[in-house]
This record gives C-alpha cells, structure tokens and sequence, in this order.
C-alpha cells in the first residue's frame, strides 16, 4: 500500500482483458457494476491522447449501506472502485484504496471492515 492508502497490482493482461474479466468475476457474484468509466475514452472523445485507463465503480446496498450507517463519511468512496490502467512501458495495473486505509480514514467499526475487504479479492482476480 502506498502512502495514499492505493494498493496496485500488476495485471497480466492488457487494461481491455482485464476489465472484461472483472466484469465477468463482478456479475457471478452477483455484485452490481454501477458504472464504467473510460478516461482515455472520454479523452480521445475531445482530441487528446492518454493511455488505457479505466474505472470501474461497483458494490452491493447490503454490504455499504452498514457502513455508510456506521461512518457517513465513507459514502465518498463508495461505491467501491478499481482502476485499471497502463503505464508509460505498457504494463497493466489494478489499482483501488485498501480496505485499511478506509477503515482508518472513515474511523470504521473492525466488525464492519469485511464488508469493503473483498475488493482485494476482486482485484486479484482480475490481475491473474
């Protein structure tokens, strides 16, 4: 984890691969994909160039809404979020905020933090 509290994972695939292989880990377990978010997309969209980079915002009511219960604070980064992107050699990253650092940031109950812990798990997934 690095001093911001973002863990990065190095991908195995390209940013594509990776974020259809989320997608595919999200929908089996039922896990609801909010949203999408292609910044190199939205990028080329107005002339400029940026390498693959994208976002991919997703949760479950179930495991936030306790949370948000507990720490309202928390509801700025939830849903839970992973980046994936390229870097200038083209490696692909897998990057999100550690459950740790959350739970530090919002002052969260230790009971409630396996409700945000999964995202390491996901993450993984998707580099392999």
């Amino acid at each position: 984890m690095s001093a911001k509290g973002i863990v990065d994972i190095a991908g195995q695939h390209s940013v594509h691969e990776t974020v259809d292989k989320l997608k595919n880990i999200l929908a089996a377990k039922g896990v609801a994909l909010f949203a999408l978010v292609d910044h190199s997309g939205e990028a080329e969209k107005v002339g400029m160039k940026m390498r693959p980079t994208k976002l991919l915002i997703f949760g479950s009511p179930k495991a936030g809404t306790p949370l948000m219960l507990a720490a309202p604070s928390i509801a700025i980064d939830l849903p839970l979020k992973i980046l994936v992107w390229e870097d200038e050699q083209g490696k692909t990253w897998v990057s999100y905020n550690a459950p740790e650092y959350l739970r530090e940031r919002h002052d969260l109950p230790p009971e409630l933090l396996q409700n945000i812990t999964v995202i390491e798990t996901l993450a993984a997934k998707a580099a392999e």
